[in-house]
């Protein structure tokens, strides 16, 4: 029986929308969007059904968070299908959401079993501990590039500890990001009244963080938005858990095995199209490998293939629309015109984009210096370490870090003089677990609250008791 049935779709004010397949154009389901008003009514039903959920015991609330495990993975290929045609996903990285979106929850039903509190020393007579509670309702503002599980990293540790959501999904994944979400924890018996989905616009999303019953934000998605909503939920003194953009370097040292480097150079810029926050937007290799590694990470782009991931073995699919097309070649043009030469790629049937190598890139290479969100590789030269740290930190974002070399101490002493929130040695930049803290630095976002214990942080108030055995005396 099929987990996701249209009929259980909320009905909005925001007007109709449809979901449709990236790569062939061709609408795959139809669903309303939210209006401020659906989200004002949403948060208030979800304060009302918090309380209780604060209440319920742990073991119950964990057990939920287990099912929905379960039933992602029982479901893998209805929810798989769905992640490949709306989202453009190649069936591996869909298989990736799939598992991943699995370990989530079943690491949110171990949160629920932690220790919530210690006991403090205090001068006075008197028993003193800090507890953590549950912040209230929780806002999930999720993004279309890994849908279901950007949703659910936020969405599954604030239920298990007792939290209610309001989910905004984009627009452009709102079944597999969003839809998908609600309908496992239905089916994982989750009370009703605790999880919204709410897919929508920009409106919707500045109803949802002004709301008052709204006490946290979770959002991820792009730097510039990110500055909006962490503006809002300021002026409305709420915390604004930020993971944003980035434009992270890869270094290639000169002691590299580029025979076993260049699968992970490839990942790190193609893998979905380029469309991940930890992309390595700056290979930044050593003089003395340069050309070689052009050559090879060329040839390694020339031979992949793209297409219809739905219908073709490929590696790489569609991008998400014709914006995003547009933004990407306009990048690649613009770098071109700077001086930058295009040795793999840089052309484009309807929304599949060639994997792009672009070399000689300076700072006036627009590819290189902003973050892109495609499946483009620009690579630049150093001569000296000093000059690699340079370069690395020659950007507002502090994101990820990778470092192929065989001496792994003089990466980690390397890796020191570069601020990022996620380090990765002889591996690329593209890395997540469910166990790991997650997060970047400056414009990349405010630090990590995402994975394992981090959500402590995220989710919960801290609140401070004491307790004595008759009332205290004063000098008043």
């Amino acid at each position: 029986m099929p987990l996701l049935d249209p009929a259980h779709r909320p009905t909005l004010h925001g007007g109709g929308a449809t979901a449709v397949e990236p790569a062939t154009g061709e609408p795959l389901a139809s669903f309303t969007l939210a209006a401020p008003a659906d989200v004002e009514s949403a948060a208030a039903e979800a304060a009302a059904a918090q309380r209780s959920w604060a209440r319920t015991p742990y073991t119950e609330r964990a057990a939920v968070l287990r099912r929905a495990g379960d039933l992602i993975t029982e479901h893998a290929a209805e929810l798989s299908e769905w992640i490949i045609r709306e989202a453009g996903s190649v069936p591996g990285k869909a298989e990736f959401e799939i598992r991943t979106a699995a370990e989530e929850c079943y690491e949110a039903a171990a949160l629920a079993h932690h220790p919530l509190g210690q006991v403090l020393p205090s001068a006075a007579p008197r028993l003193s501990y800090a507890t953590r509670v549950p912040a209230g309702v929780v806002g999930v503002i999720a993004p279309f590039n890994v849908p279901l599980v950007l949703a659910m990293r936020s969405v599954a540790p604030a239920l298990a500890l007792g939290n209610a959501v309001v989910l905004k999904p984009d627009p452009r994944t709102a079944v597999c990001g969003g839809h998908a979400v609600a309908a496992v924890f239905a089916a994982a018996g989750l009370p009703e009244g605790l999880l919204h989905v709410l897919p929508g616009g920009a409106e919707a999303g500045q109803a949802l963080v002004g709301d008052r019953h709204v006490r946290v934000i979770s959002f991820t998605g792009s730097t510039n938005a990110g500055r909006d909503v962490g503006a809002l939920a300021a002026r409305h003194l709420k915390r604004a858990h930020l993971e944003l953009g980035g434009n992270s370097a890869f270094l290639v040292l000169e002691d590299a095995d580029l025979d076993a480097a260049m699968s992970a150079a490839a990942w790190a810029s193609f893998f979905h199209q380029g469309q991940i926050c930890m992309s390595s937007g700056r290979h930044l290799v050593h003089a003395s490998l340069y050309e070689e590694y052009i050559e090879r990470l060329a040839a390694k782009a020339d031979s992949l293939a793209v297409g219809d991931p739905y219908r073709e073995d490929v590696q790489l699919g569609p991008v998400i629309d014709r914006g995003q097309r547009d933004r990407v070649h306009g990048l690649v043009e613009a770098s071109t015109a700077a001086g930058a030469r295009l040795a793999a790629g840089g052309s484009h049937r309807e929304l599949f984009y060639r994997p792009t190598v672009l070399a000689d890139v300076d700072d006036r290479s627009p590819a290189y210096a902003e973050e892109v969100f495609g499946p483009v590789a620009p690579v630049r030269k150093f001569h000296t370490t000093d000059e690699a740290v340079a370069l690395a930190n020659d950007t507002a974002y502090g994101l990820a870090l990778g470092v192929v070399t065989r001496d792994t101490a003089r990466a980690l002493e390397l890796a020191e003089r570069i601020p990022t929130g996620l380090l990765h040695i002889n591996d690329q930049t593209v890395n997540d677990e469910p166990v790991a803290p997650m997060g970047g630095l400056a414009a990349s976002g405010t630090g990590a609250h995402f994975g394992g214990t981090a959500n402590l942080d995220a989710f919960t108030e801290t609140r401070w008791t004491t307790v004595r055995a008759t009332p205290a005396g004063y000098p008043l």
